[in-house]
């Protein structure tokens, strides 16, 4: 899976798009965003990036990105992905 996929997974899996920033960080939101050495995936809390995971492939980042956007839907709205129709 790459970025653009992943994006249309979560468009199509109704996931908040107030919840994550694909590509850049956004205060707030579970970013996954390419760096000098691969990709990283963490929280963006105002100006401090908290728990930062590092990967060397786009696919693992993508991949925790989902894994990560999932216990957070479960944890705030008591669901996980719901079908688009």
């Amino acid at each position: 899976m790459n970025t653009r996929e992943l994006k249309k997974y979560f468009k199509d899996h109704l996931v908040p798009s107030k919840l994550y920033k694909i590509g850049g960080s956004h205060k707030n939101r579970i970013c996954l965003d390419k760096t000098e050495s691969g990709w990283a995936v963490y929280f963006q809390d105002k100006k401090e990036k908290i728990g930062v995971l590092n990967f060397v492939d786009e696919a693992s980042a993508c991949s925790r990105m989902k894994d990560e956007l999932r216990k957070l839907m479960e944890q705030m709205y008591g669901v996980t992905w719901i079908a688009a129709r």
